[in-house]
């Protein structure tokens, strides 16, 4: 494992990789929008109310211009990074850790009867990947690009492939 990849916490969110860098941005000024919803819809009130309302109007904005579906209320560990959005489609009961970074096209969602994905902190998702059903996804794990997960994979694990099985597990 290289030493940047070491320093990324699992547990401790780096808000910095949320921050939008300019103005067109449209990854995470989408998750811009879904922290600023959660934030007024948990203060309440008449305001909170108004403010949620306009804030559901520019994530639907961004929603359509990044082509991605994650809902505003599902729960998302802060530091996520989704560089290029499109095609992102999130199940609005998944859980995502702190620092993680999904790529483009990526499915988290359900198999029908059921239960949604689980990703611990620091898990990068690899392009096109889907990951489907009540599986859990350990800490620091890596999951390839195309890879079909339907089977939990341990901290640090390797997932590749159809169905994506773990290759190794690093430490």
């Amino acid at each position: 494992m290289d030493q940047a990849t070491e320093q990324i916490s699992a547990d401790v969110p780096d808000w910095s990789r949320e921050r939008p860098g300019q103005f067109w941005d449209p990854g995470r000024k989408l998750l811009l929008t879904v922290r600023r919803y959660q934030f007024w819809r948990a203060r309440g009130g008449l305001f909170g109310m108004l403010c949620c309302k306009f804030v559901v109007l520019r994530h639907r904005f961004w929603s359509a211009v990044t082509g991605a579906e994650i809902p505003l209320t599902c729960q998302i560990g802060g530091g996520l990074l989704i560089p290029h959005p499109n095609g992102i489609v999130i199940h609005p009961d998944a859980k995502i850790g702190v620092n993680c970074l999904i790529f483009h096209q990526v499915t988290l969602g359900s198999r029908g009867r059921g239960g949604v994905p689980e990703i611990a902190g620091h898990v990068d998702i690899g392009a096109g990947a889907k990951i489907l059903g009540p599986v859990k996804i350990g800490a620091h794990a890596r999951i390839g690009a195309n890879a079909v997960v339907i089977a939990d994979v341990e901290a640090h694990g390797v997932a590749t492939g159809y169905p994506g099985g773990i290759h190794h597990a690093r430490q």
